[in-house]
Order: C-alpha cells, then structure tokens, then sequence
C-alpha cells in the first residue's frame, strides 16, 4: 500500500513537472525547385529548391501560418517567407515577399561584392541567400521570438521546437555581435550611429530596416520603446484610413505611427509613444507620422523598396 501511495505520488509529480508540449507542428505540404511555387515569382532563381511547411494545431482545420524553407549552400534551413494567417503574429512577423524579392534583385545588381549588409537576423539570411552579397548575420538566431498570449506558458517548448526545425543556432560570437545590432537600433541616435559604424569597421556597409523591426526591436527592449499594432483593412479612402489610425493613436496614448502593408486588403499600423521614452535610433530610420528616414543626415538613404529601407554606414 505504502509503495502504491509511492507511485501514484511519482506518477503525479512527472505529470505536474513534466513540460508541455509545443502546441503546434510544421507539417510539409509540398517541395520541390522555385518554379513549383509560382506565387512566389522566383524565376530569377530557377535552381533554388524549397519545401512548403503548415503550421498547424490539431484543434484546427486550417493553418495558423505558412512556411516556405530554403536551404543555403552547407545545407542550413532559411525562412524565406512567411504568411501569418492568424489575427496575432506568430513565430516571426510577415512581410511583403515581393518586396524582399525586388530588394534582394536590386542588391545583387548594385551593392559591390566586397561590401557588407548589416539588417535583423532572419532578412540579412534572406538577402544573402537571394542576393549573393554577404551579411553580418548568417545564422539562425532565435531572437525575438514570438509567442501569442494564448501560448505564453508554452514559451519554452516553442522556442525548443523552433530551433530543432531552424537550427543550429548561431554562435555564441554571433549571438551577442546581434545583441549590440540591436542594442545600438534601440539606443539614442548620435550613440546608436556610433555603434552601427563600430560594428561595419572599415569595410563598406549598408544596412537594410523594415517596419517589422520596430516590432520586434520593441520585444526585445519594452523598457526603450512603447510599441502597440493594429490592422486596418484597405478600403481605398485613404484619407479614411488615415483619419481612423490617428484616432486609435490618440484614444490609446500614443504620439506617432508608422505603416506596413501587408496585403492589397489590409495594413498594420505600429504606435510608439516617444513622449516618456525618447525617440531610438530605428525610428529615425522609418517613415513616422512628422519625419522621413530622408532628413535623417547621419546614416545616408541609398536605396527604398516597399517597406524596406537600405541606407550607408559612413566609415568610422
């Protein structure tokens, strides 16, 4: 009797410690060489090969977001795009694809070969894959990465599951070379240049910044930025969409805004309250409601594509 008090005592205590699963699976949908994917229109790049992965949950029939993986040349898995189909991001934040396409095209044909791009961790992987230019940051990182509120206690097993299916992580070296990346985005202007100009060195540099960064800039320092998102549909009144962000900025405290599309129906809006906080370097790159990255005199724009911002790093 002692011994099956025993049991079912251990038997309790491994079911109330043991870790709970990731909530969701990748599951692979099709692969195959970039022309299967016609929506995707990687005909510049005829011989790269993909797989097409479904997040899914089993309490669902349709997925919570869409994957397509490429693999670099030493056999290392790249999130080429992403296609979040839930009403939160997951995992990562969706971009434009057809504007990462263009850029990486545009990179290829007129940033020299011995130049350096600097950018958030998973587009410089983008970029260095489609473009052939090298990147600071070539490994997968994990950082930030991002969990819906319905899945915070699952934290943990996410970002295990994540790393087995996108890993090996990178470096130690690389990890905290990433960490001052976003530490100099998310500091004062004139000291985050500084950093920015310390971290080319004396090669030529660029450095490419997406609305989407300011998003996940904001997960990693809350304590430098207050960030809220909305999405508002496209309804072609212009003016009405303007009319009804601003009233969202000013119903919940926030100062200033900026824009990304993200599709022909819908757009995000991104608040920042800069009133208590300051204003970050990030910002001064990105078009905001009384400012444009083009007055920004210390970091050069060179190039804009869509959302994505590509300015010169001027040497140290």
């Amino acid at each position: 009797l002692v011994m099956g008090g025993f049991f079912l005592l251990s038997w309790f205590l491994y079911l109330w410690f043991k870790p709970l699963p990731p909530p969701y699976s990748y599951q692979l949908v099709e692969e195959g060489v970039s022309g299967q994917f016609s929506n995707l229109q990687l005909d510049a790049w005829p011989d790269l090969k993909l797989s097409k992965y479904e997040l899914r949950v089993t309490s669902l029939d349709k997925p919570l977001a869409i994957a397509y993986q490429a693999k670099n040349r030493v056999g290392n898995s790249i999130l080429l795009n992403w296609e979040n189909l839930a009403s939160e991001p997951i995992v990562t934040a969706s971009v434009d694809f057809s504007e990462l396409r263009t850029l990486a095209a545009d990179i290829a044909n007129h940033v020299p070969k011995d130049a350096i791009l600097l950018g958030w961790w998973d587009t410089s992987r983008q970029l260095k894959l489609l473009s052939g230019r090298d990147t600071l940051f070539t490994s997968y990182l994990a950082s930030p990465l991002i969990v819906p509120s319905y899945w915070k206690d699952r934290a943990e097993a996410i970002a295990e599951y994540e790393r087995e299916f996108w890993g090996p992580l990178g470096s130690s070296e690389e990890q905290e070379e990433f960490k001052v990346f976003a530490d100099a985005l998310s500091s004062e202007a004139t000291n985050g240049v500084k950093m920015l100009k310390e971290i080319a060195g004396s090669r030529e540099a660029y450095i490419v910044v997406h609305p989407a960064d300011l998003y996940k800039l904001a997960m990693m320092y809350p304590e430098r930025i207050d960030l809220a998102f909305k999405d508002f549909p496209l309804t072609g009144n212009v003016h009405g969409l303007a009319g009804q962000v601003k009233a969202w900025m000013k119903e919940n405290g926030y100062n200033t805004y900026t824009l990304q599309s993200l599709s022909e129906r819908s757009v995000r809006a991104y608040f920042l309250n800069e009133t208590q906080k300051g204003k970050v370097l990030l910002s001064h790159m990105l078009p905001l409601m009384n400012s444009t990255p083009v007055d920004f005199e210390p970091l050069p724009v060179v190039h804009k594509q869509g959302g994505y911002w590509v300015f010169k790093i001027p040497s140290a």
